[in-house]
This record gives C-alpha cells, structure tokens and sequence, in this order.
C-alpha cells in the first residue's frame, strides 16, 4: 500500500513491449489517487521507445514524476536522461528503487518489461512513490548532475 506519496501526479509511457505493464501500473496508481497523464502509446502496435520517452521527459516538472517502460528499460533509460530536469533510474527490485529515490533524487522510474514481472513491477512502484530523497550529502552529488 502506498503511503504519504512524494507526489499524486504521475506520467506514465512506454513502448509496444511495455504496454501492458503500463496497463497494470495504470490500474494500481489509480485505485491509490494518483492523478495519471498517459503519454501514450495507447495499444500495443510497435512503436519506437525513444520518441515516448522523449514525450515524457518534455513533461516532466518539479511537481509531477513519471514512469517509462520498455522491453528491456535501458532504451527508455537513455532517452529520457538527456534531458535536463530527468533523474531516470532504471530499476529492478524495491532496494534500487528505495537508493534510486533516497540517493538520486530520481524523478522517473524506468521498468523492463521482460526482465520485471507484474508483482515485483508494483511492489517497485510502491517503493519509490513512498520514498523520499534523503538530502544532506545526496542533495550536494545530485547538484552535480547538471554541471556537465
């Protein structure tokens, strides 16, 4: 159960590999009031990761986070951290979701679809929606992401 979120708004996309993950997350945040904005795609003919990871990372603002999955979650991954406001962490269990949020500040969780299942896919999204950023020494390493 997800409890005293870091956020209640949430964009979510994937590609044709993701698209009934995305299905099921859409589902399990909205039975918790989530405000979801669905980026697309809306069925699950192919479709190339890149330009919906491109449409979420231009969305994303200090007052919402977002979700991105794909077959493998690395495509995503890339695509959406060349974007400046993007801390996307690619994750595979609740511990590198819980260090993704706490250490990094991450703002979007990126999910593969055919390396996470359904289960373990919404205990993540559990995790890194209850967790919050632990500042202090973190807040002095995330700063640094942009001075590139």
């Amino acid at each position: 159960m997800v409890k005293k979120n870091i956020t209640n708004s949430v964009l979510i996309s994937s590609d044709h590999a993701g698209y009934d993950l995305k299905k099921s997350i859409k589902t399990y945040l909205s039975k918790r009031n989530f405000k979801i904005t669905d980026c697309g795609p809306h069925s699950d003919a192919s479709v190339d990761y890149p330009d919906y990871a491109k449409k979420l990372a231009k969305k994303i603002s200090s007052n919402n986070y977002g979700i991105l999955i794909c077959g493998s979650g690395i495509g995503m991954s890339i695509m959406a951290n060349r974007y400046k406001k993007v801390r996307a962490s690619l994750v595979f269990n609740t511990k590198t979701a819980k260090l993704a949020r706490e250490h990094n500040n991450s703002n979007v969780l990126v999910l593969g679809s055919r390396v996470t299942n359904k289960i373990n896919a919404l205990k993540i999204v559990n995790i890194f929606f209850k967790t919050k950023f632990l500042k202090g020494r973190h807040a002095r390493r995330v700063k640094k992401f942009n001075n590139v």
